[in-house]
């Protein structure tokens, strides 16, 4: 052997040295690109149920708002009703109704000063009239 093949096998062992100092970490390397393929690959196998869930949630989330959406408006329709009807009742009972007191007051009066024969009128007028008097003020007395 001369000095050139020892140069030869001194590189040639070299490398081999090298190249298995690098063989480990590739062999690390290759264990995890498995290791995540497999996370992958579980992580899209609980992806699909759990986009499936979702769709099924939000398809039923909307049916319900639908349905909240449809009471709404019938109790919105309701209170509209309801509104109309108390006007009415208003318009149609209310009128007559104060009416019907007004004249069953002033016909009790009547009665009443016709009995005591038209003193009490007199009395009440004149009380009425201080009292009335009395709670604005000093319109009744001299200054």
């Amino acid at each position: 052997m001369d000095v050139g093949q020892i140069a030869g096998l001194i590189a040639a062992i070299a490398f081999a040295i090298l190249a298995g100092f690098l063989i480990y970490p590739l062999i690390r390397l290759g264990k995890l690109f498995d290791q995540l393929a497999q996370t992958i690959k579980q992580a899209g196998d609980h992806v699909v149920p759990t986009l499936d869930e979702s769709t099924s949630t939000v398809t039923q989330l909307n049916q319900t708002l639908t349905d909240v959406n449809r009471i709404s408006a019938a109790a919105s329709t309701t209170a509209g009703n309801l509104g109309a009807l108390t006007d009415l009742y208003g318009s149609m009972l209310g009128k007559p109704v104060i009416k019907v007191a007004a004249f069953l007051y002033a016909l009790r009066k009547t009665i009443s000063s016709f009995l005591s024969g038209g003193r009490n009128s007199a009395e009440s007028k004149s009380s009425t009239a201080k009292k009335a008097n009395d709670g604005q003020g000093n319109e009744g007395s001299t200054r």
